[in-house]
């Protein structure tokens, strides 16, 4: 199964957009499709995110309805501890976190539409993609069931 890590950008988007391509990456997680990897720090980061004023007055979740769904992604995604976060995003130090969750979890993606890190390309060997690029490889994956997975085949 394909291990990811994704941005906050794109949890926030999924929740604004419930048919883009964010949307269709948190679809196939929850359809177990890909397993998400999250740290204490990230998930900070998507609670913090989805409370911004300009964005709970798009996807018009309360405080505590957005609480409610941060602790649902908890649950379900599997929760790693980096024991440090290296310093590759000056511009950034969020994107470090995402960064330091993707290498303690053996991720084989990050998905992001942050320039800082889309920028980096791969990091340590994991591919950082924009989200309609990850969408892209899931379908592709899907059709290539049998001869490896789309990780396997993108390394």
């Amino acid at each position: 199964m394909i291990r990811v890590v994704l941005d906050s950008n794109v949890v926030v988007s999924s929740f604004i957009v419930p048919v883009g391509a964010p949307a269709r990456i948190m679809a196939a997680w929850r359809a177990e499709r890909l397993a998400l990897l999250i740290s204490e720090p990230v998930l900070a980061e998507y609670e913090r995110a989805l409370n911004y004023p300009r964005v709970r007055r798009r996807h018009g979740l309360t405080p505590r309805q957005v609480a409610r769904e941060v602790a649902a992604i908890r649950a379900a995604a599997t929760v790693v501890s980096p024991g440090s976060v290296p310093r590759v995003v000056p511009a950034d130090p969020d994107d470090d976190q995402i960064l330091a969750c993707a290498l303690t979890g053996g991720a084989d993606f990050i998905v992001s539409g942050d320039r800082h890190l889309l920028d980096l390309r791969d990091y340590r060997g994991i591919r950082i993609l924009p989200p309609a690029a990850f969408v892209a490889l899931l379908a592709t994956e899907e059709t290539d069931a049998g001869s490896g997975s789309a990780a396997e085949n993108s390394r």
